[in-house]
């Protein structure tokens, strides 16, 4: 029988709630309901609907949009959200998962200042992970750079790759400040790739999340790789709309990043993943 000239994963492509910042979580539900999206993953942080799992739960039965993923709360902005204790943060994150449906809890990897969690973390993510089927995906970070200097906030690493993690999240925007080689970083993941952050970066110091194939990190070959492989986690739209003039504009922007992202996991090259 002839190998098929396309293959499509099984992979659903979802919008991040953080991708319709300033607006509210609500918004990004009416959205991937309007553009067609498969879910979203919930960006836990200030706004309260974010931290309600019944609320979440009304407005994906509301919309008719599964929550696919829920992104633990590991920003700056949000130290405080579902308490100051980290573990407390994940467990409520899992818990959350579990009780919508998502398969997969997003975290980044502790500051440097949070010594005593970052010294557990690889150990602890191992054995909250063998107490749930949810997948906690590790994302790739960055050094922070100011002028001339490179502060490493993170710990153990800014590169998961370096750690042993069961799951990995991948987000090219990240790999685009960090100045990393988003595909060898994906070879490194290998089969412990369990979810793609999808936004696109020029090397900026700055995190970008510009839409997928407005800067120059691999996008389109990062998902047709994807598409050869058969992979099986998300792939989430994690955009940064901030400067869009109007919701038209807004929309515009993530009607073209999900036009990119469904065309290219559906044009895979003939060539091995990795």
């Amino acid at each position: 029988m002839a190998e098929p000239v396309v293959r499509i994963p099984d992979a659903k492509v979802a919008l991040s709630t953080a991708s319709v910042y300033p607006e509210s979580t609500a918004t990004a539900f009416e959205i991937a309901a309007r553009l067609g999206y498969d879910g979203v993953e919930v960006m836990v942080w200030n706004d309260p609907v974010s931290q309600d799992v019944d609320a979440l739960r009304r407005l994906s039965d509301y919309h008719q949009v599964p929550i696919l993923a829920v992104h633990a709360p590991c920003l700056l902005i949000t130290q405080r959200v579902w308490s100051t204790d980290p573990w407390v943060k994940l467990q409520r994150a899992r818990a959350a998962a579990e009780k919508l449906g998502a398969s997969t809890v997003v975290v980044h990897p502790p500051f440097r200042w949070q010594r005593q969690y970052a010294r557990d973390f690889v150990t602890g993510i191992w054995r909250m992970a063998d107490e749930t089927d949810v997948r906690f995906a590790v994302e790739n970070m960055y050094p922070w750079r100011y002028r001339d200097r490179e502060m490493l906030a993170y710990a153990p690493d800014w590169d998961v790759t370096k750690d042993d993690y069961r799951h990995f999240t991948i987000d090219l925007s990240h790999a685009s400040t960090a100045r990393a080689d988003a595909i060898q970083m994906l070879d490194r993941m290998g089969d412990r790739l369990g979810h793609v952050h999808l936004a696109d970066g020029n090397g900026s110091a700055k995190d970008e999340h510009l839409v997928p194939g407005r800067g120059s990190q691999p996008c389109a070959e990062l998902l047709e790789r994807l598409a050869l492989s058969g992979f099986d986690g998300h792939v989430v739209i994690e955009v940064n709309t901030r400067r869009a003039m109007s919701g038209a504009e807004r929309e515009a922007d993530l009607a073209e990043a999900l036009a990119f992202t469904r065309l290219h996991l559906a044009s895979a090259p003939k060539v091995p993943r990795w």
